[in-house]
């Protein structure tokens, strides 16, 4: 999942961009959200002290009522997320060379000239994105999930285990970060999976990367995050 930001002083400029954005993505099913919209460069700095994945970034070059410019925002974005995408959305075209002057890696430079115009650029700037984080990843990286409303894609390292759901023909994915319930067949999904998912039981395909023990007398697959899944007794050679 990709995360969004946006920084933007001008309360009614930053709902209209958050508005193109949350709009688009519902429409498109894609698989990122908006983590934060504010006025305070201090307030996404802290954000994204803790993420790991690469963030899109909408910012305002002049923020007037703060300490530093978006310019110096996106260096000190870059301190924390190198890898992320930096979208300046301005009234200034005039300052556009600043991003050479910064040393700052820019994807667009939007102007605030017409709105529909910036409507069009962002989402332009997310097509994007989406394209770039598909290109890189390397075949069998992701899952490729469709649940009701979205498309998503779950890093396989991520991935502790899935199991049969208690309402009929769904199954739920748990992760790392998130569970996801959505409609599907084990058999179907271990197929499209690599050598580090194993069957421990009918219910259950687990990834031997995130087993913490096996209770063999139990029938009890322990994950790392504290977590059980059952293991039958015809299933236990996927194990040896």
């Amino acid at each position: 999942m990709i995360p969004i930001y946006i920084c933007e002083d001008d309360t009614m400029q930053r709902e209209e961009i958050a508005s193109y954005i949350e709009d688009y993505i519902k429409i498109e099913h894609k698989d990122m959200h908006i983590q934060l919209k504010t006025e305070s460069p201090d307030k996404l700095l802290e954000s994204i002290q803790k993420k790991h994945e690469p963030g899109l970034y909408f910012l305002d070059v002049a923020l007037k009522t703060q300490s530093i410019n978006g310019f110096e925002l996106a260096k000190e974005i870059r301190k924390n997320d190198p890898r992320g995408f930096i979208v300046f959305i301005t009234s200034h075209s005039e300052m556009s060379y600043l991003t050479f002057t910064y040393k700052i890696e820019a994807m667009d430079y939007i102007i605030k000239d017409d709105y529909k115009n910036i409507q069009r650029r962002v989402i332009e700037c997310i097509q994007s994105v989406t394209k770039r984080v598909k290109n890189n990843d390397k075949p069998g990286k992701y899952l490729t999930i469709k649940t009701d409303d979205r498309i998503l894609h779950e890093p396989l390292e991520n991935i502790l285990f899935i199991e049969t759901s208690s309402r009929a023909h769904r199954i739920i994915l748990h992760s790392k970060k998130r569970k996801i319930e959505f409609y599907g067949k084990i058999k179907e999904i271990a197929a499209k999976l690599d050598q580090r998912f194993i069957r421990t039981h009918r219910s259950f395909l687990v990834n031997k990367d995130h087993i913490k023990e096996v209770d063999l007398a139990k029938g009890i697959v322990y994950m790392n995050n504290g977590q059980k899944c059952l293991l039958s007794t015809r299933m236990r050679k996927n194990l040896e």
